[in-house]
């Protein structure tokens, strides 16, 4: 009886182990609720003119890279892309901005065509929160 309640146990613990490294260390509020307020999903914005876009942020704070304080973070737009992997730094590229200096809102410029926004917020060492807080996904047109 105690060899199958002992290998329970081991697997167990495996398992909390494997959930502990899908994110970041940094705990993130339950109901943090992170939204794109600009442009809205479905959009059609035109092109050869930058436009505005206004992250929402509701039930945490937002602070700089580098700032490690509780409940808060700083933002990542991602451009036509997926969300990273949650247990890694997000990247830095053309599809992974990152917002470090604790901005709220960004102005870019797309080429024609369907393009994704979405948000993800990262702690002071750019790792996703635990739990990750992202935004849906929403799609835009520029023509």
């Amino acid at each position: 009886m105690h060899k199958p309640m002992h290998k329970l146990f081991i697997a167990a613990a495996f398992l909390l182990l494997a959930e502990g490294a899908v994110a970041g260390t940094t705990a993130a509020p339950a109901n943090a609720y992170l939204y794109i307020g600009w442009p809205n999903d479905g959009q059609v914005l035109p092109a050869g003119r930058p436009f505005k876009v206004w992250f929402g942020l509701r039930n945490m704070g937002v602070a700089p890279k580098d700032v490690s304080f509780p409940n808060t973070g700083h933002h990542h737009l991602l451009i036509d892309t997926d969300l990273p992997s949650p247990d890694q730094e997000i990247p830095s590229d053309r599809n992974h901005l990152h917002f470090g200096a604790g901005e709220t809102e960004t102005t870019v410029e797309l080429p024609p065509g369907r393009h994704t926004l979405q948000l993800l917020m990262g702690d002071d060492k750019h790792l996703p929160h635990n739990p990750p807080v992202y935004s849906r996904k929403i799609t835009i047109t520029v023509r």
